[in-house]
């Protein structure tokens, strides 16, 4: 009797300056792997996204160790949406596990997830994240914030606390990456492409080393691409802010008019106007902020350049 044979599981890991936890990371995703080698084959594939340390000499070295380590280099950092592109795009398996390499995403959690995929048979088992620490109080509230605008602005139903830790069935991930646009937010476009998802929580982990790559302002700033690129909302609500602002301005017209024939009250003028004059401007501002984030994104779709360009890699 012939033997069946194994599929494959795919683990894409994109990285930028990890020397400190990638070898730790290899040995415990080696080690979860392992649980599975009954029934599947593997892949690790890294994706360096311009790291200035020494990821990319471990990333060789792993790859001369294990035939089955392969690892994409970039030109450049183009950002973790390349990298994660890039990995989908060369990952071969039947499945495909999205995951980070500081541990935050726990490897032996990749048993549970293929698992619970064959049982439901889902198309993808998605981490979401729990419990975080107390010293994440604030960046916790702005990530409630954060998938609730989404849930409600994005047409997309995130979860809180979900994560891009996921594993995901080979036609997912084809589905996936027949998006193929400049201006990527993995976690809409999971969203967006259907499926059946199951949701797994998982308690909150810090990083095994280095500093995380993520300021206050970057996570806003991916906050705000997520918004636009899955939602044509904030146009209607600029829109109907300038209606709103138009019919406050006809009512204070009409008052201050109203007051002058009937009681002759002077009308005032100097703080009067300044008020109506930032008031307007405030508004004018935010309305063309945010029609220009439209036209900016719009700007480099048409511009059709590669969404990351790779100066080393063996897969």
């Amino acid at each position: 009797m012939e033997e069946t044979e194994k599929k494959l599981i795919s683990v894409v890991v994109p990285c930028y300056n990890e020397e400190a936890v990638l070898m730790q990371f290899y040995d415990e995703c080696i080690s979860s792997i392992d649980e599975l080698s009954g029934e599947l084959d593997y892949e690790i594939v890294f994706i360096d996204d311009g790291s200035s340390d020494k990821t990319l000499d471990i990333m060789r070295e792993l790859s001369k160790i294990d035939v089955n380590v392969k690892y994409i280099s970039f030109s450049r950092n183009f950002g973790k949406e390349a990298g994660i592109f890039a990995g989908l795009s060369h990952a071969k398996g039947d499945y495909v596990v999205l995951m980070d390499a500081d541990l935050q995403h726990p490897p032996k959690y990749i048993p549970r997830m293929y698992d619970a995929i064959k049982e439901s048979g889902c198309d993808s088992v998605g981490m979401r994240r729990i419990r975080r620490s107390k010293k994440g109080r604030v960046r916790s509230f702005f990530s409630r914030r954060f998938f609730r605008l989404m849930s409600k602005l994005g047409n997309t139903d995130l979860p809180e606390g979900a994560t891009d830790f996921r594993l995901m069935t080979r036609a997912f991930v084809d589905s996936v990456l027949s998006m193929s646009e400049y201006n990527r937010f993995t976690k809409g476009i999971f969203n967006w492409v259907g499926y059946k998802t199951q949701w797994l929580p998982y308690p909150d982990t810090e990083r095994a080393g280095g500093k995380t790559k993520w300021s206050f302002w970057s996570l806003l700033s991916y906050s705000v691409e997520g918004m636009v690129a899955f939602s044509t909302k904030p146009l209607a609500i600029a829109s109907v802010l300038g209606i709103v602002i138009c019919f406050i301005a006809f009512v204070m017209t009409a008052v201050v008019v109203l007051k002058t024939l009937i009681w002759g009250e002077p009308v005032a003028g100097f703080p009067t106007l300044i008020t109506v004059i930032l008031m307007m401007g405030g508004l004018q501002l935010l309305v063309m902020g945010i029609l220009g984030q439209y036209f900016a994104k719009a700007y480099l779709e048409i511009k059709n350049r590669p969404i990351y360009i790779a100066k080393e890699k063996n897969v």
